[in-house]
Protein backbone atom coordinates (compact mmCIF):
# COMPACT_ATOMS: atom_id res chain seq x y z
CA UNK A 1 0.00 0.00 0.00
CA UNK A 2 1.28 3.78 -1.05
CA UNK A 3 -0.17 6.97 0.64
CA UNK A 4 -0.43 10.16 -1.60
CA UNK A 5 0.71 13.23 -0.95
CA UNK A 6 -0.25 16.75 -2.33
CA UNK A 7 1.05 20.23 -1.40
CA UNK A 8 -2.16 22.06 -1.52
CA UNK A 9 0.31 25.48 -0.03
CA UNK A 10 3.86 25.60 0.86
CA UNK A 11 4.01 29.70 2.00
CA UNK A 12 4.87 31.48 4.94
CA UNK A 13 1.90 33.46 7.26
CA UNK A 14 1.46 36.17 4.29
CA UNK A 15 1.67 34.05 1.33
CA UNK A 16 3.91 34.46 -1.80
CA UNK A 17 3.93 36.98 -3.15
CA UNK A 18 2.47 39.12 0.28
CA UNK A 19 0.16 41.66 -0.94
CA UNK A 20 2.37 44.71 -2.21
CA UNK A 21 5.73 43.34 -3.07
CA UNK A 22 8.31 43.89 -5.85
CA UNK A 23 10.79 41.35 -5.35
CA UNK A 24 12.36 39.21 -8.10
CA UNK A 25 10.21 36.10 -6.00
CA UNK A 26 7.33 38.02 -5.94
CA UNK A 27 7.41 39.01 -9.73
CA UNK A 28 8.50 35.91 -11.16
CA UNK A 29 6.14 34.21 -13.69
CA UNK A 30 7.09 31.06 -12.56
CA UNK A 31 4.43 29.19 -10.94
CA UNK A 32 6.44 27.71 -8.50
CA UNK A 33 7.30 31.04 -7.07
CA UNK A 34 3.48 31.61 -6.17
CA UNK A 35 2.81 29.73 -3.04
CA UNK A 36 -0.60 29.03 -0.69
CA UNK A 37 0.03 29.26 2.70
CA UNK A 38 1.27 25.88 4.57
CA UNK A 39 -1.41 23.24 3.93
CA UNK A 40 -0.95 19.34 3.02
CA UNK A 41 -3.88 16.71 1.33
CA UNK A 42 -2.67 13.19 2.53
CA UNK A 43 -4.84 10.53 0.79
CA UNK A 44 -4.42 7.29 2.96
CA UNK A 45 -6.26 3.85 2.36
CA UNK A 46 -9.13 5.82 1.09
CA UNK A 47 -9.02 8.65 3.23
CA UNK A 48 -8.47 12.41 2.80
CA UNK A 49 -6.61 14.00 5.51
CA UNK A 50 -6.05 17.43 5.49
CA UNK A 51 -3.10 18.92 7.85
CA UNK A 52 -4.18 22.68 8.61
CA UNK A 53 -6.80 25.03 7.04
CA UNK A 54 -5.33 27.90 6.61
CA UNK A 55 -6.55 31.21 5.09
CA UNK A 56 -6.46 29.96 1.49
CA UNK A 57 -8.25 26.36 2.33
CA UNK A 58 -11.14 27.27 0.58
CA UNK A 59 -9.20 28.10 -2.80
CA UNK A 60 -7.30 25.16 -2.27
CA UNK A 61 -9.85 22.93 -2.11
CA UNK A 62 -11.41 24.23 -5.58
CA UNK A 63 -8.26 24.67 -7.31
CA UNK A 64 -7.41 20.47 -6.02
CA UNK A 65 -10.70 20.09 -7.20
CA UNK A 66 -11.35 18.07 -3.95
CA UNK A 67 -14.85 18.19 -2.37
CA UNK A 68 -14.00 15.32 0.16
CA UNK A 69 -12.72 15.40 3.71
CA UNK A 70 -12.62 12.92 6.09
CA UNK A 71 -10.39 13.98 9.01
CA UNK A 72 -8.31 17.34 9.92
CA UNK A 73 -5.19 17.32 11.85
CA UNK A 74 -3.86 20.62 13.11
CA UNK A 75 -0.38 21.35 14.06
CA UNK A 76 -0.86 24.43 15.90
CA UNK A 77 -3.04 27.17 16.67
CA UNK A 78 -1.43 29.98 14.57
CA UNK A 79 -4.39 31.43 12.19
CA UNK A 80 -2.19 30.49 8.77
CA UNK A 81 -3.03 27.07 10.13
CA UNK A 82 -6.64 27.56 11.39
CA UNK A 83 -8.51 30.29 9.53
CA UNK A 84 -10.08 28.85 6.69
CA UNK A 85 -12.10 26.37 9.30
CA UNK A 86 -15.37 27.79 8.30
CA UNK A 87 -14.93 26.66 4.91
CA UNK A 88 -15.56 23.11 5.98
CA UNK A 89 -19.57 23.53 5.74
CA UNK A 90 -19.92 23.03 2.44
CA UNK A 91 -18.30 19.69 2.91
CA UNK A 92 -20.44 19.03 5.56
CA UNK A 93 -23.41 19.76 3.12
CA UNK A 94 -21.74 17.46 0.49
CA UNK A 95 -20.66 14.84 2.66
CA UNK A 96 -24.07 14.61 5.08
CA UNK A 97 -21.62 14.03 7.89
CA UNK A 98 -19.88 15.49 10.62
CA UNK A 99 -16.06 15.77 9.99
CA UNK A 100 -13.68 14.76 12.66
CA UNK A 101 -10.35 17.34 13.81
CA UNK A 102 -7.74 16.10 15.74
CA UNK A 103 -5.62 18.79 17.85
CA UNK A 104 -4.15 19.36 21.07
CA UNK A 105 -6.35 20.93 23.96
CA UNK A 106 -4.00 23.99 23.53
CA UNK A 107 -5.53 24.42 19.79
CA UNK A 108 -8.58 23.69 20.92
CA UNK A 109 -8.42 26.63 23.36
CA UNK A 110 -7.83 28.83 20.49
CA UNK A 111 -10.27 27.79 18.04
CA UNK A 112 -12.66 28.22 20.90
CA UNK A 113 -11.77 32.01 20.52
CA UNK A 114 -11.24 32.17 16.51
CA UNK A 115 -14.72 30.30 16.08
CA UNK A 116 -16.40 31.03 19.47
CA UNK A 117 -19.78 30.72 17.41
CA UNK A 118 -19.11 26.93 16.33
CA UNK A 119 -18.91 26.03 20.29
CA UNK A 120 -22.53 27.92 21.23
CA UNK A 121 -24.24 25.91 23.54
CA UNK A 122 -27.34 26.54 21.06
CA UNK A 123 -25.51 26.22 17.76
CA UNK A 124 -26.38 28.68 14.70
CA UNK A 125 -28.37 27.10 11.82
CA UNK A 126 -25.43 26.00 9.45
CA UNK A 127 -21.80 26.33 11.27
CA UNK A 128 -19.24 23.80 10.55
CA UNK A 129 -19.97 20.72 11.93
CA UNK A 130 -16.93 18.74 13.71
CA UNK A 131 -16.19 16.25 15.60
CA UNK A 132 -12.90 17.22 18.04
CA UNK A 133 -10.39 14.87 19.47
CA UNK A 134 -8.38 15.64 21.35
CA UNK A 135 -4.84 14.03 20.77
CA UNK A 136 -0.94 14.80 22.52
CA UNK A 137 2.41 13.81 22.39
CA UNK A 138 1.44 10.04 21.66
CA UNK A 139 0.54 7.57 19.31
CA UNK A 140 -2.81 8.09 18.27
CA UNK A 141 -5.44 6.01 15.66
CA UNK A 142 -7.10 7.38 12.28
CA UNK A 143 -8.99 5.19 10.21
CA UNK A 144 -7.57 1.67 11.51
CA UNK A 145 -3.74 3.58 10.68
CA UNK A 146 -1.23 4.47 13.29
CA UNK A 147 -0.20 8.34 13.16
CA UNK A 148 2.71 9.48 15.72
CA UNK A 149 2.94 13.18 16.66
CA UNK A 150 6.04 14.89 16.70
CA UNK A 151 6.71 17.24 18.75
CA UNK A 152 8.70 20.31 18.14
CA UNK A 153 9.24 24.00 18.83
CA UNK A 154 8.24 26.87 17.33
CA UNK A 155 10.48 29.45 19.52
CA UNK A 156 8.53 28.90 22.52
CA UNK A 157 5.19 27.62 21.59
CA UNK A 158 4.88 23.32 21.29
CA UNK A 159 4.09 22.78 17.23
CA UNK A 160 3.65 18.99 16.47
CA UNK A 161 4.39 17.40 13.40
CA UNK A 162 2.80 14.59 12.16
CA UNK A 163 4.42 10.93 10.78
CA UNK A 164 2.21 8.59 8.78
CA UNK A 165 4.44 5.50 7.71
CA UNK A 166 7.23 6.17 5.93
CA UNK A 167 6.14 9.96 5.58
CA UNK A 168 6.43 12.86 8.09
CA UNK A 169 5.36 16.62 8.05
CA UNK A 170 6.99 18.89 10.20
CA UNK A 171 6.20 22.89 9.71
CA UNK A 172 6.96 25.90 12.04
CA UNK A 173 9.73 25.06 14.05
CA UNK A 174 12.96 26.09 15.29
CA UNK A 175 13.86 23.39 17.42
CA UNK A 176 13.38 19.47 17.50
CA UNK A 177 15.04 17.39 20.63
CA UNK A 178 16.83 14.32 20.12
CA UNK A 179 14.13 12.24 21.25
CA UNK A 180 11.28 13.61 18.93
CA UNK A 181 13.91 13.24 16.63
CA UNK A 182 14.49 9.07 17.07
CA UNK A 183 10.41 9.00 15.81
CA UNK A 184 12.01 10.34 12.02
CA UNK A 185 14.28 6.81 11.86
CA UNK A 186 13.76 5.14 8.63
CA UNK A 187 11.78 7.74 7.38
CA UNK A 188 11.18 8.01 3.15
CA UNK A 189 10.27 11.59 2.43
CA UNK A 190 10.58 14.12 5.25
CA UNK A 191 8.95 17.71 4.74
CA UNK A 192 10.46 20.49 6.64
CA UNK A 193 10.04 24.19 7.05
CA UNK A 194 12.75 26.67 5.62
CA UNK A 195 11.26 29.81 6.02
CA UNK A 196 14.08 32.14 4.45
CA UNK A 197 18.16 32.05 4.23
CA UNK A 198 18.52 34.53 7.48
CA UNK A 199 17.88 33.82 10.89
CA UNK A 200 14.26 33.84 12.19
CA UNK A 201 13.33 33.29 15.94
CA UNK A 202 10.79 30.63 15.34
CA UNK A 203 12.09 29.08 11.91
CA UNK A 204 14.36 27.04 10.42
CA UNK A 205 16.85 28.69 7.89
CA UNK A 206 17.40 27.31 4.78
CA UNK A 207 20.69 26.02 6.11
CA UNK A 208 19.17 24.83 9.32
CA UNK A 209 16.69 22.97 7.44
CA UNK A 210 19.42 21.36 4.77
CA UNK A 211 21.67 20.26 7.75
CA UNK A 212 18.76 18.71 9.48
CA UNK A 213 17.22 17.10 6.85
CA UNK A 214 21.20 15.17 6.07
CA UNK A 215 21.16 14.75 9.84
CA UNK A 216 17.86 12.45 9.36
CA UNK A 217 18.74 10.95 5.89
CA UNK A 218 15.42 10.33 4.48
CA UNK A 219 15.58 9.13 0.50
CA UNK A 220 13.49 12.58 -0.04
CA UNK A 221 13.36 16.14 2.10
CA UNK A 222 10.60 18.51 0.45
CA UNK A 223 11.31 21.87 2.18
CA UNK A 224 8.11 24.09 3.10
CA UNK A 225 6.40 26.90 4.43
CA UNK A 226 8.98 29.30 2.89
CA UNK A 227 8.92 32.92 2.43
CA UNK A 228 9.65 35.22 -0.82
CA UNK A 229 13.29 35.57 0.44
CA UNK A 230 14.16 32.16 0.21
CA UNK A 231 15.11 33.01 -3.47
CA UNK A 232 13.91 31.58 -6.91
CA UNK A 233 12.65 27.93 -6.80
CA UNK A 234 14.64 26.84 -9.79
CA UNK A 235 17.62 28.28 -8.24
CA UNK A 236 17.49 27.60 -4.92
CA UNK A 237 16.61 23.82 -5.82
CA UNK A 238 20.13 23.69 -8.28
CA UNK A 239 22.55 24.74 -5.09
CA UNK A 240 20.30 21.95 -2.96
CA UNK A 241 21.84 18.93 -2.04
CA UNK A 242 20.97 15.81 -4.06
CA UNK A 243 17.20 14.48 -2.26
CA UNK A 244 16.74 17.52 -1.12
CA UNK A 245 14.41 20.13 -2.90
CA UNK A 246 11.80 22.74 -2.23
CA UNK A 247 8.56 22.20 -2.63
CA UNK A 248 5.52 23.93 -5.00
CA UNK A 249 2.32 23.61 -4.73
CA UNK A 250 0.49 21.16 -6.30
CA UNK A 251 3.47 18.98 -6.01
CA UNK A 252 2.19 14.99 -5.61
CA UNK A 253 3.89 11.96 -4.87
CA UNK A 254 3.96 8.59 -3.23
CA UNK A 255 5.06 7.37 -0.10
CA UNK A 256 5.15 3.38 0.64
CA UNK A 257 3.78 2.95 3.96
Amino acid sequence: MALKVTFLGTGTSQGVPPIGCQSEVCLSENPKDKRLRASVLVQWDGKDIIIDTGPDFRYQMLRQQLNNVDAILFTHEHRDHTAGLDDIRPINYIQEKRVPVYLTDQVLTSLKDQFAYIFEPVPYPGIPELDFNLIENKEFNLFGKSVVPIQVMHYKLPVLGFRMGNFAYITDANYISEKELEKLKGVEVLVLNALRKTEHISHFTLQQATELAQQIGAKQTYFTHMSHQIGLHDEVCAELPNGIDLAYDGLTFEVSE
